[in-house]
């Protein structure tokens, strides 16, 4: 039974691994508009509350679109990487 574990972790760790590879190969046009649709999905999570359905159903759509949010969010920061944050940075300030 530990073996299975043991493969089962491996297995995991270089899909992952593989996932994160892949996202940081995209381009810094795309991690910034990936980044972007979490803005949305935030706003939506919390704008819900204000429908006339029912709790658990509120419950179900927030986690729904909070979860999308962070997807989102942490996909866009992989994409975009150290240096990709660094520019997004530089271009912000640039701008104030």
């Amino acid at each position: 039974k530990s073996h299975k574990v043991i493969l089962y972790k491996l297995t995991m760790k270089s899909l992952l691994f593989n996932i994160k590879q892949w996202l940081s190969g995209l381009s810094f046009r795309t991690g910034v508009i990936v980044l972007l649709l979490c803005i949305p999905c935030y706003i939506l999570s919390f704008a819900q509350m204000a429908l006339p359905i029912s709790a658990s159903m509120k419950g179900v759509l927030w986690f729904t679109l909070f979860g999308m949010a962070k997807t989102f969010q942490y996909g866009g920061l992989t994409i975009l990487g150290v240096e990709g944050i660094r520019r997004l940075k530089n271009w912000w300030k640039g701008k104030a």
